[in-house]
């Protein structure tokens, strides 16, 4: 298993193949997928044959970036999964991308935030990142709060260009640079 990252209660790991049942329960629920894909579950056959190799692809091209396991720490159970990536689909220079996915009974209890402090840490301190960036459905006040939590600010709100149920809501991005997360030392923790 190759970690790439632990904190107090979560270990931070590359996927494998072998996380292909996990991925698809995670993936399968209408709770999990409500602002992303309107509660449509992804089949499983598409969590095989597409988005699991698109996940382990990132780590052969974009080192140190890409889509991290989320386990707990303590009992190695799943609870969902961290993105650190490369702007899509035109990177930029310094900026990257920070999500999770986490598994409806890991909401609430300080995950989401937990690991996305850790990753920007890692970002601006061994990565050489300069710029952190989320978006989220405007609607999605819990993952709003985690990125205010782990110090990004709200930077512009844009149309949804899908037919996601909710798509008639906007979009928002927030983000944080390696300057102001070195001038603010709660961010740091």
């Amino acid at each position: 298993m190759s970690i790439f990252l632990e904190t107090p209660r979560l270990r931070l790991r590359r996927f494998t193949e072998a996380d292909e049942g996990d991925l698809a329960e995670l993936h399968g629920s209408p709770e999990v997928m409500r602002h992303i894909t309107g509660e449509r579950p992804t089949a499983r056959a598409e969590i095989r044959d597409r988005i699991l190799p698109m996940l382990l692809g990132y780590y052969q091209r974009f080192e140190g970036f890409g889509y991290w396991v989320a386990e707990h720490r303590a009992t190695g159970g799943f609870l969902g999964w961290f993105l650190f990536r490369p702007r899509r689909p035109e990177p930029r220079e310094g900026e990257i991308e920070l999500g999770y996915r986490l598994r409806r009974s890991a909401w609430g209890q300080g995950y989401a935030t937990e690991g996305s402090v850790a990753l920007i840490r890692k970002g601006f301190t061994e990565l050489g990142v300069e710029r952190v960036f989320a978006e989220a459905m405007a609607v999605n006040h819990g993952s709003r709060r985690v990125m205010e939590k782990a110090g990004l600010t709200l930077v512009q709100s844009f149309q949804r260009l899908d037919d996601v149920d909710g798509a008639e809501h906007d979009l928002v991005e927030y983000a944080l640079t390696r300057a102001d997360w070195q001038s603010a030392p709660s961010y740091r923790q």
